[in-house]
């Protein structure tokens, strides 16, 4: 059923009547008709007349907008616009100011001048709105691609005045294979030994059985420096800081003509130096009674560590084969490095013991005994003053921060497998090991956090061996799969994206002898 029709009522007014109108006497008097209006009768008028409230009235609504363009910034203690900061303010307030408006207000928020008649004018000469409509409200904006340099921590990528901004380093990249293999026949697979190392002009010397070769890695010249015979094996190499000097630690299992005879003792454990640019043995130094494993220079200073448990400090200047004896260890020396400052010498041996000597003393001043397997693998920080980093053999497979300086124990790093090698860069604060048992790889490290940068396979034997360039930026590895391989793993001083270029051309597999 339908509502019942409501008729209209007509009131006439007239004189003195109790039901008229009190009307002026200048309007006439005409029928008032009053319709029944439902209200969407009324909003439909309202919509089709083009309703304007009134001036004098205020109108409320169930919800408030805000408009931020009559904000008071001056709660905030905020300068109205961008370009004119507040009198009296520090030179680095107004980019804090313009900063934190734009972080509460939007990007384009109190730029905008009063507007004024003149400028409501548009080019066609029709009026414009009196505040700036915004582009983005209630419009779809299609995901873009944010800029990898824009390090605005609110998002915008419009430059804020007084805010530097700076490009974001993608993670590096490592090759993850070898730019370059070498076969390295009869390269021993002995833990003990150190039988390669790279010189400071640019030649890696490496020790195959009873002979050293010299390998340019300019022009890829290989060079026979010496021949010890056939009982006599190397055990150890090492270049003297300038480059020009290579010491040889050998071994001897008989009575050789090498050996000298000095009072009743036969030496049968030699220690050589070899002049490199004219492949001349330039002295031979005796005191070890056994094989010399580990070799360490520090200026005119050469250190070799041996199975006979001893350190002899060896001062070439001097006529003596050995200046100093330092005891300590008790079983056999197998990691020897001096640091950066030519002040401390650590050394690790196969009775897990971690130690660090200084100049003159013939005992350790510091002892480490933390790590339950050989300490072969020991580097020192170029970086960071006193920071040493050490690694142990197959039972203890970790790597440990030590600082020097405070006699403290940094961190350590479970490496799951026997660590052979360390070595820091020189161009940024990374280091790389070298693996045995059981994964023989090779992993980069950057440092403090000792996250992963690249882990690399291909050896198929103990990564015994690791030397590095003399850029910093290329490392050599060598196993008992006689093999050497070159990997560029360090960035460049200036560049981290510019490869190494020692070798770099020279693609394929060659043999070294």
């Amino acid at each position: 059923m339908g509502d019942p029709a409501i008729p209209s009522t007509t009131y006439q007014s007239a004189p003195g009547s109790s039901l008229g109108l009190n009307l002026p006497s200048t309007m006439s008097t005409t029928p008032l008709f009053l319709e029944p209006v439902t209200p969407s009768t009324h909003i439909e008028r309202m919509i089709s007349v083009g309703y304007q409230p009134s001036p004098s009235r205020t109108i409320y609504s169930d919800r408030f907008i805000p408009s931020r363009t009559g904000s008071n910034f001056a709660l905030f203690d905020i300068s109205p616009s961008a370009n004119s900061p507040a009198e009296g303010r520090e030179d680095g307030s107004g980019a804090y100011a313009t900063l934190l408006r734009t972080a509460l207000f939007g990007p384009d928020a109190g730029v905008f001048p009063p507007a004024t008649p003149e400028k409501l004018l548009r080019l066609d000469g029709k009026n414009s709105s009196a505040y700036p409509t915004s582009r983005n409200i209630f419009r779809y904006k299609t995901e873009t691609r944010r800029s990898m340099h824009s390090l605005s921590p609110f998002g915008f990528e419009d430059a804020l005045p007084g805010v530097s901004h700076g490009p974001v380093k993608a993670p590096r990249k490592v090759p993850r294979s070898p730019y370059k293999v070498l076969d390295a026949p009869a390269l021993q697979d002995d833990f003990y030994l150190n039988l390669v190392d790279w010189s400071a002009h640019n030649v890696l010397a490496v020790g195959l059985g009873n002979c050293v070769y010299l390998w340019n890695a300019c022009s890829s010249k290989v060079t026979k420096l010496c021949d010890l015979g056939m009982d006599v094996s190397v055990c150890s190499v090492g270049w003297a800081q300038r480059g020009t000097h290579l010491a040889v630690g050998t071994s001897n299992g008989k009575l050789q003509d090498l050996s000298l005879l000095r009072g009743n003792n036969w030496m049968n454990w030699i220690h050589t130096i070899w002049d490199a640019s004219r492949c001349k043995r330039v002295r031979t130094m005796e005191g070890h009674r056994l094989r010399i494993g580990a070799l360490a220079w520090s200026s005119s200073m050469l250190s070799s560590g041996s199975r006979d448990k001893t350190i002899l400090q060896r001062d070439i200047r001097a006529q003596d084969d050995f200046v100093n004896k330092l005891a300590g260890h008790k079983s056999e020396v197998c990691g020897l490095k001096w640091s950066y400052d030519n002040r401390e010498l650590a050394s690790g041996g196969n009775d897990n013991r971690l130690f660090v000597w200084n100049q003159h003393s013939t005992q350790p001043v510091l002892k480490y005994c933390e790590h339950t397997a050989a300490v072969k693998a020991i580097a020192w920080s170029p970086h960071l003053h006193g920071l040493l980093a050490s690694g142990g053999g197959t039972a203890d497979r970790c790597i440990r921060f030590w600082n020097t300086t405070t006699n403290s124990h940094l961190s350590c790093m479970d490496t799951g497998s026997q660590v052979c090698n360390l070595v820091w860069s020189k161009n940024v604060n990374e280091l790389v090991s070298t693996h045995g048992y059981s994964q023989n790889q090779i992993i980069v490290w950057r440092y403090p956090t000792m996250s992963k940068l690249a882990t690399l396979t291909g050896h198929t034997y103990r990564v015994l061996y690791l030397a590095i360039s003399p850029d910093g930026q290329t490392i050599v590895t060598g196993a008992g799969d006689e093999t050497l391989r070159f990997w560029n793993v360090f960035p460049s001083p200036k560049s981290q994206n510019t490869d190494s270029e020692i070798g770099a051309s020279s693609l394929g597999r060659t043999q070294i002898r």
